[in-house]
């Protein structure tokens, strides 16, 4: 049996059954005792008496009346007789009668169980008197406890175990056709999530691992489309200046050309690599504690020589220190792009201000240019791999497109969000990350100046 809505149906039918026949037994057993603790045991010891009684006081005439209302009300053969088994009534003997245990209550199992007749006994306190019970016509268990109406009961549990089948398996067979439709390659496929009980997280935890896979494929082929097209341009650039490095015109020139196509070639290999580092396992994170402060203070020191070029002032305010937990390499990366972004974008002769500042249990770090700034329907892209606002993408200015995408990546992986915003003039990148919990026992960094203008003139 393959179908699992059938073994379900079938062991939800055998355990009712089961129950069904044991509340039946128990109770035909309890019931149906001849022995004093039983209703039938005291119904037969009261009747048992007032036989006696009757045939004591009246005769035939009054024992006759007594046992013909007592058969009328059980619907058995009902037999008085004396010690030595003759029927008081008829005086006809019954040794049949006589041939059963020799105890006080006296049982015989029905015919379908032990192929006879029920038949029940019960002596009188003195011992002279005997009554008898005689079921001539029917199985007294199904006489006394299987009544038809108890059918539509046993109905009633069959279809209320059909429902339960039902309502149990048809969300493993809906998530089993959405898992068949995800397999042939529609990943837009996703699962009813609408239970609240373990099937309906089993589909909300299909339809986010559905999610996620999807938009792993979508950046799988994104990117594979970005890389080609950023390949393309310098393997072309390249292949003409190793044609011309070949025919001998300006050939110092060309080995130069043939140089900087390979650093970018190197350069965008690397950048590459970066991404997927940030996008491995988080769990493969190492742990250090950071101090933002003193990574700020190196990471402009850093960035003297990219800022003189573009004549710039690196502006730094980090009045306080902050500690967070996390990959410090990540973390560089990350400050390292924006910073390194903000310079690049920066116009001749303005400042970059770099801030950390505090807000409850985070540390904000905001970085600002005073540039031309992002159209507002780009703001949203910015951080996207590969992304350029320029339309052309080989100017001098440019980067790769990736550094950015680094940045929010190893930010998210730290728990924090990376925004932009239009500052205007300019662009304010701002970075949250959440202050570790051990800050406040750890030893103090020494702080940065409340501000510390850096001039790369």
């Amino acid at each position: 049996m393959r179908s699992l809505f059938a073994k379900t149906l079938l062991w939800f039918l055998a355990t009712t059954a089961v129950a069904i026949a044991g509340i039946i037994i128990t109770t035909a057993a309890t019931f149906s005792s001849t022995e004093g603790r039983g209703p039938l045991g005291l119904l037969l010891s009261v009747q048992t008496e007032q036989a006696k009684r009757a045939y004591e006081t009246g005769g035939k005439d009054a024992l006759a009346a007594a046992l013909a209302k007592f058969q009328q009300i059980t619907q058995f053969q009902v037999v008085f007789t004396d010690a030595k088994g003759t029927d008081l009534l008829t005086g006809k003997a019954h040794p049949e009668l006589m041939s059963l245990p020799k105890r006080r209550s006296r049982w015989r199992l029905p015919y379908p169980f032990a192929g006879r007749q029920p038949i029940i006994g019960r002596q009188d306190s003195t011992h002279q008197y005997r009554l008898f019970l005689i079921d001539q016509r029917r199985n007294y268990w199904t006489f006394f406890f299987l009544q038809p109406q108890h059918l539509w009961i046993i109905g009633l549990v069959v279809l209320l175990c059909y429902a339960f089948a039902y309502h149990l398996t048809s969300p493993v067979r809906r998530l089993r056709a959405v898992v068949d439709c995800f397999g042939r390659g529609d990943f837009s496929a996703r699962a009813p999530a609408n239970r609240k009980d373990e099937l309906g997280e089993l589909a909300r935890s299909f339809n986010q691992m559905a999610s996620r896979i999807q938009t792993l494929l979508a950046a799988e082929r994104r990117l594979l489309l970005d890389i080609s097209h950023e390949l393309r341009s310098p393997l072309a650039r390249l292949g003409v200046a190793v044609e011309l490095a070949r025919s001998g015109e300006d050939r110092e020139h060309m080995l130069d050309r043939i140089q900087k196509e390979a650093d970018r070639l190197n350069e965008l290999v690397a950048e590459l690599l970066q991404v997927t580092r940030v996008e491995s396992d988080p769990s493969m994170q190492k742990t250090d504690t950071v101090h933002l402060d003193e990574l700020l203070a190196d990471l402009v020191y850093d960035s003297l020589l990219e800022a003189k070029a573009k004549d710039c002032t690196l502006l730094l305010k980090a009045p306080a220190s902050a500690i967070v937990s996390g990959d410090e390499e990540l973390i560089r990366r990350a400050l390292e792009n924006v910073i390194r972004n903000a310079i690049r974008y920066a116009p001749r002769g303005t400042s970059v201000d770099i801030e950390m500042a505090k807000l409850h249990d985070a540390t904000i770090i905001s970085v600002r240019d005073y540039g031309p700034g992002v159209p507002e329907e780009a703001l949203s892209r910015i951080f996207d791999p590969f992304y350029r606002v320029d339309s052309d993408r080989n100017r001098a200015s440019g980067g790769l497109g990736l550094g950015l995408a680094i940045a929010r990546r190893s930010v998210q992986l730290h728990k924090g969000k990376l925004t932009a915003q239009n500052a205007r003039p300019g662009l304010l990148v701002t970075i949250e990350l959440p202050i570790s919990p051990t800050e406040g026992s750890a030893p103090p960094s020494k702080p940065a100046p409340a501000a510390t203008p850096v001039s790369a003139a």
